[in-house]
């Protein structure tokens, strides 16, 4: 990487392609996801390990409840027997566990899973790991403004910090890098917020192959990048 690069603070990941992963070997769709749950807690280390403090992954969006409901029940009782088995990993990792989503519409179990995760993790001061499940960045936004609303807040007084403090992600820093994998260039209602001045990385990589090597890559296209915020190169002071 070149001399000045100084890793993103906040890297989110689109984690696309586990369907088509177990359809090309002739699998079901749900071996697909759980080949993907299997790659999260190495991808995570290895950001760590290049100094990334905030990961965010994209795991369960508010439209893919539209998706067949087998497929999606398999879904929910893989997310809670996943959260179960990888907390207590993710705990000796010194990984901080956030859920930026609802739990409308999941079962009790899957609720008190994450709200165990994340109270087991909270003290941890390793990467804070964000997990987009049951989330939706412009129903996100609108859950904001009502909020905002029903406080009563007096339309002169807000601004982007007000409605920040409103969003699933209140403390967390904008995300820098979007990676998704795939092949898809779309950013599928993803923080949309958050992402408003990130880079984006996509591969044709489906995400049960995105390795430790893959993840090099990218950070090193981020790291060729100029961030201008809307502004000009000469306005940016490194």
């Amino acid at each position: 990487m070149n001399n000045s690069y100084s890793p993103p603070r906040h890297v989110a990941i689109i984690m696309d392609g586990n369907g088509r992963w177990a359809e090309k070997r002739g699998l079901p769709r749900l071996d697909g996801h759980r080949a993907g749950v299997r790659n999260v807690r190495p991808i995570v280390a290895e950001l760590g390990r290049q100094g990334v403090s905030y990961i965010t992954l994209y795991t369960f969006s508010t439209e893919n409840w539209r998706r067949p409901q087998d497929e999606v029940n398999g879904l929910m009782e893989l997310l809670k027997d996943v959260i179960r088995k990888e907390t207590r990993n993710f705990h000796k990792d010194n990984v901080h566990i956030l859920h930026f989503g609802t739990t409308d519409g999941i079962s009790s179990d899957l609720k008190k899973g994450i709200q165990r995760a994340e109270k087991l993790t909270a003290k941890n001061t390793g990467p804070t790991l964000g997990l987009a499940f049951n989330y939706g960045g412009r129903a996100e936004i609108l859950r904001a403004v009502k909020a905002i609303v029903e406080e009563n807040v007096a339309a002169e007084d807000i601004d982007e910090a007000t409605i920040e403090r409103h969003l699933f992600t209140a403390g967390i820093p904008d995300v820098d890098l979007v990676i998704r994998t795939s092949g898809e260039y779309r950013t599928s209602n993803f923080l949309i917020w958050q992402a408003a001045y990130a880079e984006y990385y996509f591969t044709p990589v489906l995400w049960p192959d995105f390795n430790e090597q893959e993840t090099v890559k990218a950070l090193e296209d981020y790291s060729h990048r100029q961030r201008r915020y809307g502004g000009l190169e000469q306005d940016i002071k490194c």
